[in-house]
């Protein structure tokens, strides 16, 4: 009966210690430069001493106009010594523990936010509402063939890049409404060539990525793919669809898909509950372990039955029990972990070695405060769905990790929250400074 604690051997050969992943979140630790630093080596030696078998980085970008947000590391063109050193201590930190490093991969898409640049790229002119009145997306301007091909090597040489400079693996984001997994969504790709149509064109893009990064990387070097089981979205990217795109990876050279679900444009990423600004809402109580736990693993027990190549699902895991339950019942072969890392860096330890049973989210018993701003304000968003709020918490859990410091389990939602944002914006305006001079 496969457990938590129990090996696994990938495709490629590379064989990885236990079966937990550390699912990648956004870090914004890097300078304007967008180059890795001494707080990614900080970070990540934390959460390889935390025993994860796998840690995947936070969206590490392959074109510097069009990013998540300031403080990604970027990777485009011929990089300088200075950042090829910065890479390789940032996988000697990061692999300690006989732990994997893997970089994930990504470009914003038309999810680049307005304070970055205030046009983006998308697969068709589709472009996003903004959110709340707090996340606002520049307007995208549709791909041309060319810059698509580009793209492609974009992703190939942020790969080799990867590999030179001792990251053991690499993941292609394809889910949460970024330009990979824009293509695959009917929704925003509303293309009429072979990059979009059918389920097979719309992911060309994704097919052709991969092959082309094997090529490079060689046969022995990981390469994983996150995506969404569903975009949750009338029109988007389905379920079924997305078991016919496994069908497809299954006849890749990939090594490990991990699923998740939602975009930003319906927040299910974020856990949102409601966009609803004129009533207010008390805080739901939280769903049962064993809900909660199962929350994509309906999605996944059907995409498994199509795949051969090892799948991970990262979503409500919380308990040793429900995690190994998930393995033993064949419905995923890795656990994903996400926000439990934020406040408990040391938690797949402390489960694997029983001292825990279950992770704790501290940021779930927190409540966002008083209503200071009226009801269509952004902090009245924040405080009527919690969720969003606790999501900025852990944000800044991950800043005082890569400080060097303890967690701070009792950091108030709404000052996690004004935190955020203030320096969210801050280093927006010295990102486009820099990269104005340099452009």
């Amino acid at each position: 009966m496969t457990k938590i604690s129990d090996n696994l051997l990938l495709p490629c050969g590379v064989e990885i210690k236990n079966r937990f992943l550390k699912s990648a979140m956004t870090e914004g630790l890097a300078n304007s430069d967008a180059i890795a630093n001494e707080r990614h080596n900080t970070l990540y030696n934390r959460w390889a001493k935390g025993g994860v078998g796998i840690s995947v980085t936070g969206n590490v970008q392959v074109d510097h106009r069009y990013i998540e947000r300031a403080g990604n590391v970027v990777i485009e063109g011929k990089q300088s010594n200075e950042s090829l050193a910065a890479l390789a201590d940032w996988s000697k930190a990061g692999t300690q523990n006989n732990t994997h490093l893997w970089m994930q991969l990504s470009h914003a898409g038309r999810q680049t936010p307005f304070s970055i640049n205030k046009e983006s790229r998308a697969p068709s002119v589709q472009p996003l509402p903004t959110l709340g009145g707090v996340l606002k997306f520049g307007v995208p301007k549709e791909l041309s063939k060319s810059e698509i091909l580009n793209i492609i090597d974009q992703f190939v040489n942020a790969a080799e890049v990867a590999k030179q400079t001792g990251f053991t693996g690499v993941q292609l984001h394809s889910a949460h409404g970024y330009l990979l997994s824009e293509f695959l969504s009917p929704n925003v790709n509303q293309r009429t060539d072979e990059w979009g149509g059918s389920i097979e064109n719309r992911s060309r893009l994704l097919i052709t990525t991969i092959e082309a990064i094997r090529d490079k990387v060689g046969r022995n070097f990981p390469i994983s793919i996150k995506l969404n089981s569903s975009d949750f979205q009338k029109g988007g990217f389905s379920h079924e669809e997305s078991i016919e795109v496994a069908k497809i990876l299954n006849n890749t050279s990939l090594d490990l898909l991990e699923i998740s679900g939602g975009t930003y444009e319906n927040f299910t990423a974020l856990e949102i509950d409601s966009l609803n600004l004129k009533k207010a809402k008390t805080i739901k109580p939280q769903r049962s372990t064993k809900v909660r736990e199962a929350y994509f693993l309906k999605y996944a027990e059907a995409i498994k039955e199509v795949i051969s190549i090892p799948l991970a699902v990262t979503g409500g895991f919380r308990s040793t029990e429900g995690m190994n339950n998930a393995l033993q019942s064949g419905a995923c072969d890795v656990i994903g972990l996400g926000r439990p890392l934020c406040s408990e860096p040391n938690i797949v330890n402390e489960l694997i070695s029983g001292e825990k049973r279950s992770a704790t989210l501290y940021e779930n018993m927190l409540e966002f405060g008083p209503w200071i701003l009226g009801l269509n304000s952004p902090i009245s968003l924040m405080r009527s769905n919690n969720k969003a709020a606790q999501v900025y918490w852990c944000y800044r859990q991950i800043l005082k990790i890569a400080d060097g410091n303890e967690v701070d389990t009792k950091l108030g939602l709404f000052k996690a929250f004004l935190d955020h944002f203030r320096d969210d914006s801050a280093n927006s305006k010295k990102y486009k400074a820099f990269w104005k001079d340099l452009d």
